[in-house]
């Protein structure tokens, strides 16, 4: 990767920012199209975190910055304007500076992973979904399917302010039914969505007791470590449609490269991922990819 005085400079804010993958990913997109620019990660703690953001975009050669676990619900006050889905949500995961100077945030967690459901062919629209969890992940799951016209969103989290707080936002933003499930059942559900932290340890319990899943029900799991997680294992071992959160990276890249001005490099994420599948994906799900 050749960097000169006029290479655009794109930040990954992250607190850790180990396991973050967008600066090999994205890295990797510059390369293949040619773009001049380069990803950075930096380590930011949460109170360094707003006046950070605020030096960076002081420099022209900021293109912009992808935002990460914790950064994403405090990104939202540092942003002049963002959208109307990351505002139900509560989180912002890109930045940028607009014509005007001002900064815009914009939120693609959400829509990343409706893309990689109609990937992987799972219906959302008019469906019953159940989420467990109701983080940030969450939020951005939840507000997009409703968006996109799901009948139903239930919530379970074992902190039950925190699934009442969302379905009270889902509610007020989208008028669709909304609420906090009373257990992780998902006995009813066309669609059950681990959006927790629950799989990312070897030595973590299911989120769910996947016997208890309807048949034709589909699973999707957010993580992208340690896939395929026991949950995917199982449903999969059921016959059930069960996909990891590899795809909603995959799903999200051309959206970032498109907020940030980059439209050709997004054009060609769209024609052919392969790359990119390549580089994040276990050998074993790849294939399996291939062929749905």
């Amino acid at each position: 990767m050749k960097i000169t005085g006029n290479t655009q400079v794109f930040f990954v804010i992250a607190d850790p920012i180990g396991q973050v993958r967008a600066p090999e990913l994205f890295n990797r997109v510059f390369e293949l199209h040619g773009v001049d620019a380069v990803v950075v990660p930096l380590q930011v703690a949460a109170d360094d975190f707003e006046p950070t953001v605020r030096a960076l975009f002081r420099s022209p050669s900021t293109g912009g910055v992808f935002l990460s676990i914790p950064h994403k619900p405090a990104a939202l006050t540092v942003a002049d304007r963002c959208s109307e889905l990351a505002e139900v949500a509560g989180a912002v995961n890109a930045l940028r500076r607009g014509r005007d100077g001002a900064i815009e945030g914009e939120l693609f967690d959400g829509l990343g992973f409706v893309k990689a459901l109609d990937d992987a062919h799972i219906a959302y629209a008019g469906r019953r979904v159940l989420l467990i969890g109701a983080g940030g992940a969450a939020s951005a799951a939840a507000a997009t399917l409703a968006a996109r016209g799901t009948s139903e969103i239930a919530i379970f989290d074992p902190v039950a302010d925190k699934a009442m707080q969302l379905a009270s936002r889902i509610v007020s933003a989208f008028r669709i039914d909304a609420y906090a499930a009373a257990s992780n059942d998902p006995a009813g559900y066309d669609l059950v969505v681990n959006v927790s932290p629950l799989g990312m340890k070897t030595d973590d319990p299911v989120p769910f007791d996947v016997a208890r899943l309807d048949d034709g029900a589909a699973v999707f799991d957010v993580l992208m470590k340690n896939q395929p997680t026991p949950l995917v294992r199982a449903a999969r071992a059921r016959g059930l449609t069960a996909e990891p959160g590899f795809e909603m990276l995959i799903q999200q890249a051309p959206l970032y490269l498109r907020f940030f001005g980059l439209e050709a490099a997004a054009s060609g994420i769209e024609n052919d991922a392969s790359a990119l599948r390549a580089m994040i994906y276990p050998p074993e799900l790849l294939d399996s990819h291939r062929l749905s």
